[in-house]
């Protein structure tokens, strides 16, 4: 039950702090639409994902509107397309992506993921027919997102995957050069990925998941933000202290939300994912916390300390809060989407080593970052490969979500608009890759994957 001074203080995180609800996603298993004939999967698709998702938008307008809580995204994820469309006689899952784009438009949800596969050991006919149609998906989209995972603590490194998703990566790229290559912020490549993730554009239905869930994500930088300013001066303890108690009342506003949802739209409800996503808007932003804790620029000397304590903190009071925490729960930091990364970037604080260096301890890895667009397919694969590496041994996820932005150089900028924010371009390494991602093969897991 929720006392009268967390009622007060909620209203004050959303008015002042810019506490939202980050997404509301419906995750809806398509395994009984696979079919051989195409137009009949296209059909079964679209039919099952109208029909669960009709209400959701309208529900989460509704739940806005009684609690005072902005939800700002309203998603679906779906079990990963390779699975579904791997038994039709087409190898050409465009037009699949098409209809999801259709449904996702008819059910007005802004994004809708799993246009995606799992090929951590090695790829099915199903697996390299989605990934080969990519590129072309993506461009031809708007609301499609795709991820594929490509290598696991337990599997070890797919690198013949990480190599094709090099070229996959510069292909979508160019085919959205005239809006500066958009196509790869749909598209993330992972290690490790969790199968319950709401948020885009890595989220999927996973094959242990039930036939419908509800799964919330829940933000706060600036709530979090606000709480580490009143302890300015204080040791690290209650830093962490006062980060545990922002991230616990959050995730218990986000439950209540969520399992109102559940009951609404008659699905159970599945996990929050208290990760702290910011926004291109003043205020919102995961470096201004890790600044708040005393560094002048994020990317400085500590940064990686600091964002270590603050990852940790926030997943001990979200546990604390709910028995279903889940998804990725710690801290994004995507660069297009977050001022304060922006502005270290800009100020010659942040460099993408770095960043590989911070992915070590945030939630998930190397976002939303731009590189030149003559960056090559083997230096894309390269930087995949470095950030799996660390999602491997470390037996957390990883992930990369990388824009070779075409005709673009160090020193220009992208801009996406709305919520993907703008980019300024990073460089990257100059020296080759290219013999040791044309290998091919696995790398092997690690000793201590043998855990049986």
């Amino acid at each position: 039950m929720l006392t009268t001074q967390e009622i007060i203080e909620t209203i004050r995180m959303v008015q002042r702090e810019n506490l939202d609800i980050r997404t509301i996603t419906m995750g809806i298993s398509l395994r009984d639409c696979a079919h051989s004939d195409i137009q009949t999967v296209q059909r079964k698709i679209y039919d099952k994902i109208t029909r669960y998702a009709e209400n959701l938008v309208k529900v989460g307008e509704d739940l806005e509107r009684e609690y005072g809580i902005p939800i700002v995204n309203k998603r679906v994820s779906v079990t990963p397309i390779a699975m579904v469309a791997e038994s039709c006689d087409s190898s050409d899952y465009v037009a699949i992506a098409g209809t999801l784009d259709k449904a996702a438009a008819t059910i007005g949800v802004n994004f809708l993921g799993g246009f995606s596969a799992l090929v951590h050991k090695g790829f099915t006919k199903g697996d390299l027919n989605l990934i080969k149609s990519i590129p072309q998906a993506l461009a031809s989209t708007e609301r499609v997102c795709s991820s594929i995972n490509v290598g696991t603590t337990k599997a070890g490194l797919n690198m013949d995957a990480i190599y094709l998703m090099g070229k996959i990566i510069k292909e979508t790229a160019e085919l959205t050069a005239d809006r500066d290559g958009l196509g790869c912020a749909k598209l993330v490549v992972f290690c490790n990925v969790p199968e319950d993730n709401p948020f885009m554009a890595g989220a999927f239905h996973g094959v242990g998941e039930p036939e419908c869930v509800i799964n919330m994500g829940v933000s706060g930088p600036g709530v979090v933000r606000n709480a580490v300013q009143q302890v300015k001066g204080q040791d690290f303890g209650a830093l962490a202290e006062i980060i545990k108690k922002t991230a616990f009342k959050i995730t218990r506003m986000g439950e209540l939300v969520g399992r109102e949802a559940s009951r609404r739209l008659g699905v159970p409800f599945g996990i929050v994912d208290l990760s702290l996503a910011p926004t291109p808007a003043v205020g919102d932003s995961v470096a201004d916390i890790l600044e708040g804790m005393g560094l002048e620029r994020t990317g400085t000397h500590g940064t990686t300390a600091a964002l270590a304590l603050l990852n940790d903190a926030v997943k001990k009071g979200g546990a604390m809060a709910s028995s279903y925490v889940g998804g990725l729960s710690g801290a994004f930091i995507p660069v297009s989407e977050d001022a304060g990364m922006i502005r270290a970037v800009e100020d010659g604080a942040l460099t993408v080593d770095k960043l590989e260096a911070m992915t070590c301890v945030c939630s998930v890895g190397l976002d939303m970052i731009a590189v030149p667009g003559n960056t090559s397919a083997e230096t894309l694969a390269a930087i995949i490969a470095d950030e799996a590496a660390i999602g491997m041994i470390n037996q957390k996820t990883t992930a990369v979500r990388i824009i070779p932005a075409p005709g673009k150089k160090v020193g220009d900028s992208v801009e996406f608009g709305g919520l993907l924010g703008r980019a300024p371009i990073m460089a990257v390494n100059p020296f080759s890759s290219a013999e040791f991602v044309q290998r091919g093969g696995r790398i092997p897991a690690p000793i201590h994957s043998l855990r049986n």
